[in-house]
């Protein structure tokens, strides 16, 4: 078991991300996209259909992070796009629509979120950071049962500005009930939005690794874990550096 007192912490604030953070959402994604395409009466090819849509979809949510597209464009458009590429003659909107209502139903934690969440809000405060759709964000973290250990989330709709923008983190920390620079650290598995944004607004970050992929960005982590079991020890190491 991991002790962590005041006296051995350096921080006071943990901005979680969710998604692929807190969240398993790959787990929850490829759930809800099959229970969609059923629902929509399509069961065959849904394994190659859901790696187009991954493409897509990963694709569209740069754009929105760019401010090149909007929230509700890109919940339809990633549906009729996928859709238009592989000549499948289904309702955009109503897929759009069932799986986001399906998401919710589908949440996985990552191994540890509970421990690190339960652990870091007894003496800290604990925060998330998210870009997803602010209503399923919502519902999904009340699935988790983690919504107990987390004072806020702050998501980019409720804002109007997505991470990396610095305005997004500003908007974040005043939802917090004391925000101090040096004391607050941001711990997410994007570089290019966790981390940059952590650069760019100038408070220290923990990128979430668990594929140990090489960091070929210009997004510069404070630190790195493989696994969310090694944010607590880690977090001992940063008071004692």
């Amino acid at each position: 078991m991991t002790h962590l007192t005041r006296n051995t912490m350096k921080h006071r604030l943990f901005l979680f991300d969710l998604d692929d953070t807190l969240l398993d959402f790959k787990a929850s994604e490829k759930l809800s996209f099959v229970r969609t395409m059923q629902e929509l009466g399509l069961r065959d090819g849904v394994d190659g259909l859901f790696q187009q849509y991954q493409a897509i979809n990963t694709a569209l949510w740069k754009s929105f992070e760019a401010g090149a597209v909007s929230k509700d464009f890109l919940k339809v458009e990633r549906f009729r796009k996928t859709f238009e590429t592989k000549g499948i003659e289904l309702d955009s909107e109503a897929a759009s629509r069932l799986y986001l209502e399906s998401l919710p139903d589908t949440v996985v934690l990552i191994d540890g979120a509970q421990h690190v969440c339960e652990t870091l809000a007894a003496f800290g405060e604990v925060g998330v950071i998210t870009n997803g759709v602010e209503s399923i964000q919502s519902r999904r973290i009340a699935s988790s049962g983690l919504s107990k250990h987390i004072s806020f989330v702050a998501t980019s709709e409720s804002s109007g500005y997505a991470k990396p923008d610095v305005r997004f983190f500003e908007y974040a920390t005043k939802m917090a009930r004391s925000f101090v620079k040096d004391k607050t650290i941001i711990v997410g598995d994007r570089l290019d939005a966790d981390i940059l944004g952590a650069n760019r607004f100038g408070i220290e970050s923990c990128w979430f690794n668990p594929g140990r992929l090489a960091n070929e960005s210009e997004a510069l982590p404070t630190y790195e874990v493989a696994s969310l079991h090694e944010i607590l020890p880690s977090l001992r190491e940063f008071a004692a550096a």
